[in-house]
């Protein structure tokens, strides 16, 4: 019997199996700086202990995607080692802050299946709890992954297809922000004087700076987050694939759009909640991403004065400015550049 997991074929899942995932993780400051490194972020909540202390918080939480990055890490050996691709995301949920010291593991439940027309690949919905070690739940999301069958030739099972929100409800968000004393918001130390009343359902921000990826960069990501998919790592298999070379994994897109989007959303500190995203594209090494944002709706929070929710749509793309925020054509159809549509509430102080 072999002693080496090859990963979970399409074959494998079941739907309302439950996958408690190895490794648990323990986050210290120093992935935190790691991230930095990596990314950018300036994001101030998540940058200083002493403005997180000034707002209520016991001292500067971890930043919410290197949350959300590790949680999903936890699995990939099990749901997408043999994937072909990671589609998209929805209804996800921060449910409480992260801080260095805290050990994270992660349940995955299968929710759906269903195989696709070539009868080569179908795909596989979980949703994915990550909890620290006292039990309490971080993060939860469901996403859906394309992952190949062992067998071309096996019967093809009843489509199961979760029904999905299309966007959470924000009087259901918050939880993870303690009530902010946002008299001690300062501006100048966060790096932007707009606030939630200054922003309008409909605007479009341009974050305007450009970020190249390294090699060395996205893999050095995936590590951190333990993340084995062989697309993201293997050379030596992926030059045979049809784009002949790795690709980057779709979260460091995301946490580097996030990033830019401080030039212009500053004052977004938390990221409340996912409604839903895809992967438009791919990325490889060398290729510059820039990113646009678009502020799709307001909310204030019940109960709640300090804060309140921005819906907002992040835009990346490959190798092309977004001063004209690309997506899609007159057809519908996304843009060859584009790499990222990612649908999101943060929380920002009013």
């Amino acid at each position: 019997m072999s002693k080496t997991n090859r990963g979970n074929f399409f074959e494998d899942f079941k739907v309302g199996q439950v996958i408690r995932h190895a490794t648990p993780r323990t986050i210290t400051g120093g992935d935190q700086s790691l991230y930095t490194a990596l990314y950018g972020s300036r994001f101030a909540v998540q940058s200083s202990d002493a403005f997180a202390k000034a707002l209520g918080y016991a001292h500067a939480p971890i930043d919410d995607l290197l949350t959300f990055h590790i949680v999903f890490g936890k699995t990939v050996p099990d749901v997408s080692l043999n994937a072909v691709a990671n589609l998209g995301y929805a209804g996800g949920r921060f449910l409480a802050p992260v801080f260095p010291g805290d050990t994270l593991s992660t349940v995955s439940e299968v929710i759906g299946k269903k195989e696709n027309s070539n009868g080569k690949t179908g795909v596989v919905y979980v949703r994915s709890t990550g909890y620290t070690a006292n039990g309490t739940e971080v993060l939860d999301y469901v996403r859906w992954v394309m992952v190949n069958k062992r067998d071309a030739a096996s019967p093809a099972p009843d489509p199961v297809v979760p029904d999905l929100p299309a966007a959470l409800d924000p009087q259901a968000l918050g939880t993870a922000v303690p009530l902010l004393d946002a008299a001690n918001w300062d501006n100048e130390l966060s790096g932007s004087e707009f606030r939630f009343g200054d922003y309008a359902v409909g605007e479009k921000v341009d974050h305007v700076d450009g970020m190249t990826v390294e090699e060395a960069e996205h893999q050095l990501a995936t590590r951190l987050y333990q993340n084995t998919a062989k697309v993201h790592f293997n050379q030596h298999t992926q030059a045979d694939s049809r784009f002949g070379h790795r690709l980057v994994y779709g979260g460091h897109v995301i946490s580097i759009a996030r990033a830019l989007s401080f030039n212009g959303l500053g004052n977004s500190f938390h990221i409340a909640g996912i409604n839903g995203g895809r992967h438009v594209g791919p990325l490889a090494a060398g290729d510059t991403v820039y990113a646009w944002s678009e502020v799709l709706d307001k909310a204030d929070i019940e109960g709640r004065s300090d804060v309140g929710a921005l819906r907002l749509r992040l835009v990346a793309t490959k190798n092309r400015s977004c001063a004209d925020f690309p997506a899609k054509d007159a057809d519908g159809k996304y843009l060859p550049e584009v790499l990222l549509d990612f649908d999101y509430w943060a929380m920002m102080p009013k």
